[in-house]
């Protein structure tokens, strides 16, 4: 996908046919859809640091990637802002207060982050943009499986609308990264050895870097456990596969299997 035909597409997530605020009186959220919530709230609202980290590099150069990334973390805003509405319906903590609380525990490793990648930028040079559109596509393509099987599990047809939703933005998402990240490491074997090696290295879920262990191993098993959780990751993986340099890395499927889904 192009940013031109992506600007045309963009746009705030709808949710004014939903009652997100009384919509789940009658019907609350079990706790371990709620837990799932809240890590996906946390990740949504983290987008902006992760923003940040790549806007150090090289990668605020182009002016397609800026257009893009500000479009992006335009759509990842009000996801996490539907999110919040229904975490607050539950009388739970959410949005602004949430996200403060978080980022006060963070404030050593977000004064370090933006260094450590402006310093990869300088060693790895170009091939750092193939590495970065790599990185974008696979955490897109694990966000809308992670939303489409919480939507399959959830147990409430509201939440599953609104996730479903979500996850049809972030397809756009991964088109952008993807497409980029392939022609990128197609142009350059220096690129695909850079990506290759980092990924099988340093590739985490998303989210492991900002929420505690135990909470990235309940995400992943508990909705990507059992048959229909085994394809959604071997799907992701195919797709990997297909990009230039990266077959056979396994990366998610190898993941899950660490944070216990069977």
């Amino acid at each position: 996908m192009t940013v031109e035909r992506y600007r045309h597409m963009v746009g705030r997530l709808q949710t004014d046919d939903l009652d997100l605020e009384g919509g789940f009186d009658d019907h609350p959220l079990d706790a371990a859809t709620l837990r799932c919530l809240r890590y996906m709230h946390d990740v949504e609202f983290h987008t902006t640091c992760y923003m940040r980290d790549l806007l150090v590099t090289s990668a605020h150069r182009d002016p397609e990637v800026t257009e893009f990334l500000t479009f992006w973390l335009y759509e990842e805003y009000w996801h996490g802002e539907a999110i919040s509405q229904v975490l607050a319906a539950h009388g739970e903590v959410a949005g602004s207060r949430r996200v403060g609380d978080l980022r006060a525990t963070r404030r050593r490793r977000d004064t370090v982050q933006p260094m450590a990648h402006w310093f990869g930028s300088l060693v790895a040079g170009q091939a750092l943009g193939a590495l970065q559109m790599t990185w974008g596509a696979i955490n897109e393509w694990t966000t809308q499986a992670g939303y489409v099987q919480l939507a399959r599990r959830c147990g409430h047809d509201m939440l599953a609308e609104l996730l479903r939703r979500i996850a049809k933005q972030e397809g756009r998402h991964i088109d952008f990264y993807a497409s980029r990240a392939t022609r990128l490491l197609e142009a350059s074997a220096s690129a695909r050895r850079l990506t290759r090696t980092a990924l099988r290295r340093w590739w985490r879920p998303v989210g492991s870097d900002v929420l505690p262990e135990p909470e990235v191993r309940h995400l992943i098993s508990h909705l990507f456990s059992g048959d229909d959780g085994h394809d959604a990751l071997s799907r992701i993986d195919r797709h990997i596969d297909a990009m230039p340099g990266l077959e056979g890395l396994q990366l998610v499927s190898n993941r899950a299997a660490w944070a216990g889904a069977r």
